[in-house]
């Protein structure tokens, strides 16, 4: 968003928003949220529910015509509790839409609060629709990050949220996605990888103050090439598994990883129940290239393409607290 632009939006009185979902939904369309349905709904306004109430139905919040738009459970829920949800269906998706290969129609200033969130939120660009064509021809252009970031959603806000994983990855940042941030929320339940995903080229996310406790497979919070984030006073229950990596996932399905994980805040956080023989708190470069697929990315003058190495610079690891 241009900066004019969120400085018009940031002073507007409630009649004269800027951001097109900048407004709160009627009365037909909060009814129409709280349809006994299996089909997402689209979230173009500003939604709150009453107190304590709940919404099975899936959630999405795709293009630019929903920015603005806004989400605030009154300590109800959304998602049906248990139910395992998919990456092409996740609890709430906040996606951007396909115009031509180059151009992508994004959502910005989205904010959801004080919901428990049964299922996973995914958050993605580029690629929203499924494939990753898109991805793989913008990753052998020099310019992809910013293409990237460009074309994926930003200023995404999740406040006072607690997500229960089912399987998917309770979080997942997508590329280039830019300024999330969850603060004093938890995440909890169960992933059939990690808890949170950053993926690559996003940037600029913040993770503060939360608590994270979800029963994964892999490491708990995986910072694949992207940067400049601050992962700050968090609790985070290990559950025996790793903490934090940071690395470049080279060449997977053929996709150039231009940015490094670099730059990066992960500070005064508190880690428990982490393995008693070669406990990971945080590792920076925890990949270099060790993958099969790194391969796949050969023959461009720059990201993973002319090194598969992970290439992390200038992370500030400290003050964490393993208990």
């Amino acid at each position: 968003m241009a900066p004019w632009l969120a400085a018009l939006w940031l002073s507007a009185a409630p009649d004269s928003w800027a951001l097109p979902a900048a407004r709160p939904c009627t009365a037909a369309e909060r009814d129409e949220l709280a349809a006994e349905a299996t089909t997402p709904w689209r979230l173009t306004c500003r939604a709150v529910l009453r107190a304590n109430q709940s919404i099975v139905r899936p959630i999405l919040i795709e293009g630019a015509e929903a920015s603005g738009a806004g989400l605030d459970c009154n300590g109800g829920a959304i998602g049906r509790p248990g139910l395992a949800v998919t990456t092409r269906q996740p609890t709430i998706a906040v996606w951007s839409r396909r115009i031509t290969a180059q151009h992508w129609s994004r959502p910005t200033d989205i904010r959801i609060t004080n919901c428990t969130i049964h299922g996973a939120v995914r958050v993605w660009g580029m690629g929203a629709d499924g494939g990753y064509d898109d991805l793989r021809a913008s990753s052998r252009t020099a310019d992809h990050t910013a293409t990237t970031q460009g074309s994926a959603p930003s200023h995404i806000a999740l406040d006072r949220v607690t997500i229960v994983g089912t399987g998917s990855i309770p979080l997942y940042v997508g590329s280039g996605v830019t300024r999330l941030s969850l603060t004093r929320s938890t995440l909890s339940g169960r992933s059939d990888a990690t808890a949170l995903y950053l993926d690559a080229e996003s940037a600029d996310n913040r993770i503060e103050n939360n608590a994270i406790a979800v029963e994964t497979r892999r490491e708990v919070i995986a910072i694949d090439g992207s940067a400049r984030n601050r992962i700050t006073g968090n609790r985070i229950d290990l559950k025996g598994r790793p903490g934090v990596f940071l690395y470049r996932n080279c060449g997977e399905r053929g996709v150039i990883r231009h940015q490094t994980p670099s730059d990066n805040q992960i500070t005064d956080n508190v880690f428990s129940g982490a393995a008693r023989l070669r406990p990971q708190l945080v590792v920076v470069g925890a990949r270099e290239g060790r993958r099969s697929y790194c391969g796949e990315d050969r023959g461009y003058p720059w990201g993973s393409s002319a090194d598969d190495g992970d290439r992390a610079t200038n992370n500030v690891v400290a003050r964490n607290l393993r208990r």
